[in-house]
């Protein structure tokens, strides 16, 4: 069963959440680990790639969207597609994915917004019910 860690944002800036993406992806990225980043749609897939090559301008996060070869970067982007099995995912979007246990790890990233925060306490009670293991972040403004 993976561990499922909520990350609660401070405010509701949209942008937050993608930035907060990137800098997870990055650190499980420099350990080696393959991560996928689960979106509601396509221009939110678009848009987290333009971030992923400019949030820090000494990184560069190798990265593709929906690829038809997933081995070829250890970290994809999707929101039709998804890896048979990958260690850690980062779920940006509204619903939770039911195919969860194919991960090891579980990122979810809460802004202040009504809309995220239930959302997000749907996700919390759907991974509770499964018996994951829960952990919350208060990241810093």
């Amino acid at each position: 069963m993976p561990k499922v860690d909520f990350y609660l944002l401070p405010d509701s800036d949209p942008q937050a959440r993608l930035r907060l993406a990137c800098r997870i992806a990055e650190k499980a990225y420099s350990l080696g680990h393959q991560v996928h980043i689960r979106t509601d749609s396509r221009e939110n897939c678009q848009q987290l790639d333009t971030l992923l090559w400019t949030f820090r301008d000494r990184s560069f996060i190798p990265h593709e969207i929906e690829p038809e070869s997933p081995q070829r970067c250890k970290v994809t982007l999707g929101c039709d597609w998804t890896p048979e099995h990958c260690e850690i995912l980062i779920n940006l979007a509204t619903n939770a994915p039911t195919f969860f246990d194919r991960f090891e790890r579980v990122a979810e990233i809460i802004d202040q917004t009504l809309d995220a925060r239930d959302a997000g306490r749907a996700r919390y009670r759907f991974y509770r019910e499964r018996g994951c293991e829960l952990r919350h972040h208060e990241v810093a403004g």
